[in-house]
């Protein structure tokens, strides 16, 4: 097995900047925006954004939530092991909000077809917008683009993007690995 470097800490930290700049384009105060992580690796990305938006560009109270698919997957019986489920925290009413998913890798497009399922149980939300920080374009099962995209990577189906944070025990990085 090996891996590629594809970002280090550096660039991961100009691109999240961009991004929440391109954010606040879009979403000014943020007053009829919420932002939700989707589980279990997207809250990383999530969190990063809503201390940006906070601390370096001012803009108070954030509302995140946390959003678990597991059982929401149009493939979720299709594997032996058994299912792991992460918790969904959304304290907060999606209706008539414009609301922003946020995860790391868009890969096939499923889990974000899963996300726009789960999340009409809080509600009908006024639009939805997707942030990935890496697009594996050529691999979309589904008709899925993100509005925030953080760098688009070329990866064949042997390969597979592996993003590690600080957070969970390791450093800022992003991985190709060939399998």
């Amino acid at each position: 097995m090996s891996q590629k470097v594809l970002l280090n800490a550096k660039e991961i930290n100009i691109i999240l900047n961009r991004l929440a700049c391109q954010l606040i384009e879009n979403h000014k105060d943020f007053k009829d925006t919420v932002l939700i992580g989707i589980q279990p690796r997207g809250i990383y990305v999530a969190e990063r954004i809503k201390k940006l938006l906070e601390a370096d560009y001012q803009i108070p109270e954030i509302k995140l939530g946390y959003l678990d698919i597991t059982f929401f997957r149009d493939d979720f019986r299709r594997s032996d092991k058994p299912l792991e489920a992460n918790k969904t925290k959304i304290n907060f009413v999606v209706e008539d909000k414009n609301v922003v998913f946020i995860d790391d890798v868009l890969y096939t497009g499923r889990s974000i077809n899963a996300a726009l399922t789960a999340v009409q149980s809080f509600g009908r939300p006024k639009n939805v917008e997707l942030f990935t920080l890496i697009d594996r374009r050529f691999s979309r099962h589904l008709p899925i683009q993100p509005n925030y995209r953080g760098r688009q990577v070329d990866a064949i189906n042997e390969e597979k993007v592996l993003v590690k944070w600080v957070e969970n025990g390791g450093e800022d990085v992003v991985y190709l690995v060939n399998k």
